[in-house]
């Protein structure tokens, strides 16, 4: 058997346990057909086999990304940036710079914008100075909140606030007006609507439902190449398979138009996003009915996603005492118990999994209790259901993910640290009492939880490099609190190998194995001999995700 490609005088971390090192890999048809020495694999190479030689760099299995938001990143990748912005100066030089070189947008908006752009909170009398005359929205880079000029507020209508679905608010003045804070999707879905793209990017987070009235031939174009755009992103960072974290059938569809065109740099999962403002009913139709539209290896969509929380930045994230600083504040539940144990139940009824976001501690209480519920309800199963971010957890509820088999599917850049950002501000609203159970990787690794790895990008850089750093390099907020830091080979596994078993996929990627799916990354370098405070510095040499060749550099 001839090799369509070969990459050789490798360092290969195979992330199999039964065969951890090689030195070359054979891939043909979309499958790995070799893992071994040099001299067994450059016997299956032919006068047609293409040779990437490695140079004694480091060979992985394709990086899986298995929390992000592939849409919005895409369209991100287009916007005005503001990540690094502070103060008012530097965020109107921006804004004005961006304003003059698009004059027929309709509205300008910058994406990635801190919460604390400036020393107090931001209103739309500050945006007004910014930019008086033309509507201006800028989003948190974390995807929950919005702050928008006045002009913006008028068009979508928003000045005078309007009714909401709990968990999202408009946050109004005391003179009655809207003060240009919007929290969470359903407050700022009417500033989507002014985009030049109608907001299409965002509805798998906002409604989890198609756009109205249905996008032009031309406008389906656009939506297309946004979505490559962000394919190809994650593409030239090695990652060959994405858990999209939002989804609606438009955007299902876009991808397989993509898939059909052969321009489809990343296998994607897309889930059915059950939304608070949905019923039992609309999730028992159209859950099964969008999932049965696409199960292909490079699409697929088989899952149900929920929020059941906001953030901590703008204390939207449900927690069982109050924030500091903050009386009587204990974030925004976008699910009441008995809600989120009825639809919990009935996804895991149709035997579905299902991934929950849950960012406070009481968020994750009521998501575990929820899958406690469905257990209760209907047996236990291999469900491998999965709670996003879980950002503060009461000790209590630490050795729950053992007993119900939950995965905690968590993000190594949301942790304050010296790759991510300070976060003072935030790790404030927790008070010290509370730190010790932010963020803790090591503490459920230790009690049995399995761990996968994300980005959750646009809200964190999409390279695994950069969250692998900030995996093995994380310190204590204080003396006397645990270690949260995490190996190489824990880091690698939760990107690759864990990630693959978290979507059912562990009998064919996340390892190079013969029989695999030919999906591996070359990088630049030994990564295993790179001090751990340097791991960002490497780069992705190449990316092949089917056999074929979806980034080089």
């Amino acid at each position: 058997m001839t090799a369509d490609l070969v990459v050789a005088n490798a360092r290969v971390l195979t992330m199999d346990p039964a065969r951890p090192r090689a030195e070359a890999v054979a891939l043909r048809g979309g499958r790995i057909i070799a893992v071994g020495d040099r001299a067994t694999v450059a016997d299956l190479s032919g006068l047609a086999t293409r040779t990437i030689d490695a140079a004694g760099a480091t060979v992985l299995p394709g990086f899986i990304e298995a929390h992000m938001h592939v849409f919005p990143g895409g369209a991100g990748l287009a916007s005005l940036q503001l990540e690094g912005v502070h103060g008012l100066e530097a965020l109107a030089r921006s804004v004005r710079a961006w304003a003059t070189a698009h004059p027929d947008d309709p509205i300008i908006y910058g994406v990635s914008a801190p919460y604390h752009i400036l020393p107090e909170p931001l209103t739309r009398h500050h945006l007004d100075q910014v930019l008086p005359d033309r509507p201006l929205g800028l989003h948190a880079f974390d995807g929950h909140t919005v702050w928008a000029n006045t002009k913006a507020l008028e068009v979508a209508g928003l000045v005078h606030g309007r009714a909401l679905p709990p968990g999202n608010e408009i946050v109004m003045a005391p003179d009655g007006l809207a003060t240009g804070e919007l929290r969470e999707p359903a407050a700022y879905a009417p500033l989507m609507a002014l985009l030049p793209s109608g907001g299409r990017e965002k509805l798998g987070i906002t409604t989890g439902r198609d756009p109205i009235p249905p996008p032009s031939p031309e406008a389906r174009a656009t939506d297309r190449a946004t979505i490559r755009r962000g394919l190809e992103w994650c593409a030239r960072h090695g990652i060959t398979s994405i858990h999209n974290m939002d989804g609606n059938p438009y955007q299902l569809e876009l991808l397989r138009e993509l898939d059909d065109a052969g321009e489809l740099a990343c296998r994607t999962r897309v889930p059915f996003h059950m939304k608070s403002d949905m019923t039992l009913a609309d999730l028992e139709a159209m859950a099964p009915a969008m999932c049965a539209r696409s199960r292909r290896d490079r699409v697929t969509c088989d899952f149900v996603k929920l929020f059941v929380d906001g953030v901590l930045d703008s204390t939207t994230a449900f927690m069982l005492e109050d924030y500091e600083g903050h009386p009587g504040n204990r974030g925004l539940p976008l699910f009441d118990q008995d809600q989120i144990d009825a639809a919990v139940t009935l996804a895991d009824r149709l035997g579905f999994q299902v991934a929950v976001h849950s960012i406070g501690d009481a968020g994750v209480r009521r998501t575990l209790d929820a899958f406690a519920a469905a257990r209760r309800a209907n047996g236990p199963r291999d469900s491998r259901h999965r709670v996003e971010h879980i950002e503060l957890i009461h000790p209590a509820d630490i050795l729950r993910f053992k007993e119900l088999g939950a995965v905690a599917s968590m993000q190594p850049l949301h942790a304050p640290g010296p790759v991510s950002y300070p976060g003072h501000e935030m790790m404030a609203l927790l008070g010290e009492h509370r730190e010790r159970f932010t963020f803790p990787w090591r503490t459920l690794r230790e009690a049995g939880a399995r761990l996968c790895f994300a980005s959750d990008w646009p809200v964190s850089p999409v390279d695994p490099l950069l969250s692998i750093q900030a995996a093995l390099v994380r310190k204590p907020f204080r003396p006397g609190q645990p270690e949260q830091a995490q190996t190489l080979g824990q880091t690698l596994a939760s990107y690759t190998r864990d990630n693959a078993w978290v979507e059912f996929a562990e009998d064919r990627k996340g390892m190079l194995r013969e029989g695999y799916l030919a999906d591996l990354v070359v990088l630049d370098g030994d990564l295993e001999a790179v001090p751990k405070e340097a791991i960002r510095e490497l780069k992705v040499r190449a990316t092949v995700c089917d056999g074929r060749v979806t980034y080089e550099r």
